[in-house]
């Protein structure tokens, strides 16, 4: 794990009448980042089908949407590590043209269904999304790796955001020519999470999907406000 901090905004506040106890205020937002090797996924594939009536459609992606899920029980994941969402079902009207005076009508049904899971040894990710791919799912909806302990990495990235803020107020301090007193608050701006990596819609393939992992970048920022007065 390597840690790297980057400079954000900083602001001098406060006047200084130019007497000795003349005192003021420094506020300085820092930023530390910790590069992380990612141990878990979480990948999101949908189920569609398209049927004459809206019970068929249903009935279909029902039927898909459970031999999906015994599948992934069956190479290993765990209940806990498996939902469904965004159940949908839709007319699909005809095609009309523009100038046509006949009022659309419903050709056929459309039914989907999200199954969102959690894959914690990454090696096999691969060979699980050929075998999502391979059981029925059609669309692929997202792909974010992550962390299954994050907890370490986002403090390690929380204490270097604060040794930025430390560093940078005794640098201005010093430049400013005023003394750096007690710090009067901290504020944390956020711990940034990794964003999912977008990919199209892929199609059945005989071999695993390649992956690359890479590595994941945490960010955190602070803001500090210190004590300060002229010398």
């Amino acid at each position: 794990m390597r840690i790297t901090v980057a400079w954000i905004v900083v602001a001098l506040l406060g006047a200084f009448s130019g007497g000795a106890d003349a005192q003021g205020q420094l506020t300085v937002t820092g930023e530390g980042a910790v590069q992380a090797a990612p141990d878990m996924a979480t990948i999101t594939v949908g189920v569609v089908s398209q049927e004459p009536t809206a019970a068929a459609a249903l009935g279909e992606t029902s039927a898909s949407t459970g031999a999906l899920l015994t599948l992934l029980s069956e190479i290993g994941i765990e209940q806990a590590d498996m939902q469904t969402s965004n159940l949908q079902l839709s007319p699909v009207w005809d095609q009309r043209n523009s100038g046509s005076r006949e009022q659309p009508g419903i050709v056929a049904y459309r039914a989907s269904n999200n199954v969102t899971l959690r894959v914690r040894v990454l090696g096999d990710l691969g060979a699980i999304l050929d075998d999502v791919v391979q059981s029925g799912a059609t669309q692929f909806n997202g792909l974010v790796f992550g962390l299954q302990e994050p907890q370490p990495a986002q403090d390690a990235a929380r204490a270097a955001a604060v040794g930025d803020a430390l560093r940078k107020a005794a640098l201005y301090a010093e430049a400013a020519g005023v003394s750096l007193g007690p710090i009067l608050a901290i504020n944390e701006g956020g711990v940034a999470t990794p964003r999912p990596v977008e990919m199209a819609q892929f199609a059945a393939r005989s071999g695993p999907v390649p992956i690359a992992q890479g590595e994941l970048n945490i960010t955190a920022q602070v803001t500090v406000v210190f004590e300060i007065s002229g010398q």
